[in-house]
């Protein structure tokens, strides 16, 4: 579609026929990101509120759907990539984010973790470093305040304020590991989210299988600035929400289990402050995985 067309569309944008409005929003979601700039100058230069508020729509449909396939095809063909996936939901919010400055400040704490580390640690004392650089050097920490705030469950948020939710002060450890070959996996527990280290050369394939459970070494709980534990903590902790001990609550975890955890924190974010056009959107987001 030419620039005189898009411009043509835009003039439309105002007419109070809503058969008309629903047309060219249409046309412009099937024109997808290219058409935002326009639409913004469009928004820019007009004093309708009308035709903004027509135009804000648009733009949030091109980005919503635009998310939606990105999603899907992470889970199709990227899920081994937990940045990618956290970095799509963090667009949800945020459709502008400065990705590259994320992966600097990733990069910042990974590279103050490498100076300290040599071949010669023991996994406890790799744990350690990781956890005085971040936790000490860095000063995240979990937020207790605020702990069901939606801003807890985006990436970008999280690295600013240095706060977080147990899933995504987890995440910064398990990328910060992933970077640096650390064997640190996701443990999905009920309401919590927690870390299991495992011996270098465990097998990943089946997560049921017995021998996995024995090579895990022991946990690490982010949200309590990296406390160690072992399974019989778990065991506790699930018989304190009358849980049967199954095995997926002490192995390894998908990217995927923990995005849509993710999704799920975000959803009952968004519904204890009433957001229900969000809910409903996460939930399509969820559905895509």
């Amino acid at each position: 579609m030419s620039l005189k067309e898009v411009i043509a569309l835009i003039t439309l944008l105002d007419d109070p026929d809503e058969v008309i409005y629903d047309q060219v929003k249409d046309r412009f979601v099937v024109l997808g990101p290219p058409a935002i700039p326009h639409l913004e100058t469009a928004w820019e230069n007009s004093f309708d509120a009308i035709m903004q508020k027509r135009i804000e729509t648009i733009i949030h449909t091109i980005q919503f759907e635009t998310l939606q396939k990105a999603l899907k095809n992470w889970a199709r063909n990227d899920q081994d990539d937990l940045l990618k996936g956290v970095l799509i939901l963090a667009r949800y919010q945020y459709p502008d984010l400065d990705e590259n400055k994320i992966r600097k400040q990733l990069a910042t704490i990974r590279q103050d973790v490498w100076l300290e580390l040599h071949e010669d640690l023991t996994a406890l004392e790799k744990v350690k470093i990781i956890n005085h650089i971040l936790f000490e050097v860095h000063q995240f920490s979990g937020n207790i305040t605020n702990y069901h705030a939606p801003q807890n469950s985006f990436l970008n948020n999280v690295l600013e304020s240095k706060k977080g939710n147990p899933l995504l002060l987890s995440v910064v450890y398990l990328l910060i590991c992933n970077e640096l070959k650390i064997p640190v996996y996701g443990i999905n527990l009920p309401q919590h989210f927690v870390l299991a280290y495992l011996n270098e050369d465990a097998n990943l394939i089946d997560v049921n299988n017995k021998t996995l459970s024995n090579n895990i070494l022991f946990y690490i709980n982010p949200f309590s600035k990296g406390l160690l534990f072992n399974q019989k903590d778990i065991d506790q902790f699930l018989k304190q929400l009358n849980l049967d001990l199954e095995p997926k609550y002490y192995l390894p975890c998908s990217n995927i289990d923990i995005i849509k955890r993710c999704i799920n924190n975000l959803i009952f974010s968004y519904e204890k402050l009433g957001y229900i056009e969000k809910v409903e959107e996460l939930k399509g987001l969820d559905s895509q995985l």
